[in-house]
């Protein structure tokens, strides 16, 4: 006799006869299960090597462009703070040499050491760039904003400028004294300083650009972000130069050598301004021109070799 099962899972009989005691029941038939197919991720490594020489050219023509004023800036800053000269005549100086000795100029070690430093920023921004559409599959062009990049690009630029610093205090401070290290002091001055510019450059132009009192004519021509990325930096030199300025005179004037601290303060209250406008012309370039440059270049050559 057939058995089957009742809802209890027992086994029954069809009819009135029982099932024999020693009867197989079948095992019932699991239902089909479905299968997920597992999804590849795909890296967009097309032209990879091309990318890698785009990152770092685009790097290169940014940093050789601006590096010669930087410096001369720069180094006017210094010399004017240590009083082996004034603004004025460094700069002076440094442009005679530019002109008429331009291969001596270019190849020297504080051309060089800013070239350094902004061919490692511009460098470490378009790698992340790379790595960024790389891994998420999106086209070589793509730039991205994100706190990876922003981090990024932070720590190596503000290794690399007190690093500079740090030189350029030995080679243009006081005329005649000891070259010595650059005390912890300066150099936390320093970092506060460049972190001071950072956020200027990347935090505080979203947050000014719709407070700003600007024409019907200037919004549409230029945009309140763009007046906002010039206006946020070179603004906080205001409040960053004096830290400069200070950390420079502990290096000239170290503690323990008698000076106090109201004459540090009235001799960065005498370069102030002429030095915060100084750092302004400086931001422009740095942040403006050169990012410009940068990302103009990367992008034709990227756009170049996806072609």
């Amino acid at each position: 006799m057939t058995r089957e099962l009742d809802r209890n899972g027992l086994a029954g009989s069809i009819g009135d006869k029982p099932a024999p005691p020693n009867a197989i029941l079948p095992l019932p038939t699991p239902a089909p299960t479905a299968v997920i197919p597992l999804k590849s991720h795909a890296w967009n490594t097309k032209n990879l090597p091309w990318r890698v020489v785009s990152d770092l050219t685009a790097a290169a023509c940014a940093s050789g462009l601006v590096s010669p004023l930087i410096t001369i800036i720069d180094r006017a800053i210094i010399e004017n703070a240590s009083n082996r000269c004034t603004l004025r005549a460094s700069i002076l100086t440094s442009l005679t040499s530019l002109l008429t000795r331009p291969h001596h100029f270019l190849t020297s070690k504080p051309t060089l050491l800013i070239s350094t430093l902004y061919f490692g920023t511009y460098a470490t921004a378009n790698t992340i760039d790379t790595i960024s559409s790389t891994v998420s599959h999106t086209p070589a062009t793509t730039t991205t904003s994100g706190p990876a990049k922003f981090l990024a690009t932070t720590s190596v630029n503000m290794s690399l400028c007190l690093w500079k610093d740090s030189h350029f205090a030995r080679m243009f401070g006081i005329a005649g004294a000891v070259s010595r290290s650059v005390p912890t002091a300066s150099y936390a001055l320093f970092a506060t300083r460049d972190s001071l510019t950072i956020f200027a450059s990347f935090n505080l132009p979203p947050l000014i650009a719709p407070w700003l009192p600007l024409s019907a004519e200037l919004e549409k021509s230029l945009g309140r972000a763009g007046v906002a990325q010039f206006l946020a930096p070179a603004g906080i030199q205001l409040l960053s130069t004096p830290l400069h300025l200070l950390g420079l005179d502990l290096y000239n004037r170290p503690r323990g050598d008698g000076t106090r601290w109201r004459a540090r303060a009235q001799k960065v209250g005498r370069d102030w301004f002429g030095s915060s406008l100084a750092r302004m012309g400086r931001v422009v370039p740095a942040f403006g021109v050169g990012g410009v440059v940068n990302g103009g270049v990367r992008g034709r050559m990227m756009g170049r070799g996806e072609g």
